[in-house]
């Protein structure tokens, strides 16, 4: 059941957390404009993120990197118009976070401008100063492990990350170390299902997966994936199809991760 159905009030990453402790799974995905972040909103979504896909899925760039904080803080703020409840979480975009000053300027932004509640970066033991700033500052952090799309020209493209045992250990690591620097969240995208479970376990915050698995404590898609608008990666569903509104899909959609029925074995990666 969400928060909503229960009648509880807005969500925040104490909600979160508290979500983890009870097995209760997390449902999250993208938005970028006013009327869909409604849409999620009143179908019980926690988590609203809003995600620098745009640059891939709404200005039709190859990949993310060419986003810029401006653009960020325009779509945050359309989202935050109109969403009231879900958790509204802000991805800081490619260069806006180099150092540790830069990170807390631009972080500063996103929740000024954006109305942002919790902003997300990419990338493991290199942000630990990044994260422990902006958290000592009162600043809530969601950290972004595995494939990270800012990097897709270090990783040389989208491709499963952590198969190697040595790099699922170092995983595994700088999930406790981004943790340990005051990370509220963490985003695992295309890892080995058991890799994510097994972090999940390890760790106190909550963990949400995207081509991650089932074992994570929540899930997140692309919203434009989700309804069909895109041709979307191996672990996203069509949840529009067979239905008669975004809405039905929105809401089955949080109705299968509830339960646990998303992602399905054809949706988990090996």
């Amino acid at each position: 059941m969400s928060e909503r159905a229960a009648g509880g009030g807005p969500v925040t990453v104490r909600t979160l957390r508290r979500m983890k402790a009870e097995g209760r799974r997390i449902a999250a995905l993208t938005a970028y404009d006013a009327s869909f972040a409604a849409i999620l909103d009143e179908a019980g979504v926690d988590v609203v993120l809003v995600g620098d896909s745009l640059g891939m899925v709404v200005q039709g760039h190859d990949s993310t990197v060419p986003v810029t904080l401006e653009d960020m803080v325009y779509h945050a703020r359309a989202v935050a118009r109109g969403c009231r409840r879900a958790l509204r979480v802000v991805d800081m975009p490619f260069g806006s976070y180099g150092d540790p000053r830069a990170a807390f300027e631009s972080a500063v932004r996103l929740m000024r401008e954006g109305g942002a509640q919790v902003v997300k970066l990419e990338g493991g033991a290199v942000q630990r100063e990044v994260v422990r700033h902006l958290s000592e500052r009162g600043i809530p952090v969601c950290a972004h492990l595995g494939l990270t799309p800012q990097w897709v020209h270090k990783l040389g493209g989208y491709r499963l990350q952590g198969r190697e045992r040595e790099a699922a250990e170092r995983m595994r690591a700088e999930a406790r170390l981004l943790e340990a620097a005051g990370a509220e969240l963490l985003v695992l995208e295309c890892v080995p299902a058991a890799l994510a479970a097994r972090i999940r376990d390890e760790l106190a915050i909550p963990v949400i997966g995207i081509g991650a698995g089932a074992g994570c404590d929540g899930q997140v898609l692309v919203l434009y994936d989700l309804l069909g608008v895109t041709a979307g990666p191996r672990f996203a569903r069509d949840f529009l199809a067979g239905r008669g509104s975004v809405r039905e899909a929105v809401a089955a959609y949080v109705a299968a991760v509830r339960e646990g029925s998303f992602p399905g074995p054809e949706e988990t990666l090996a």
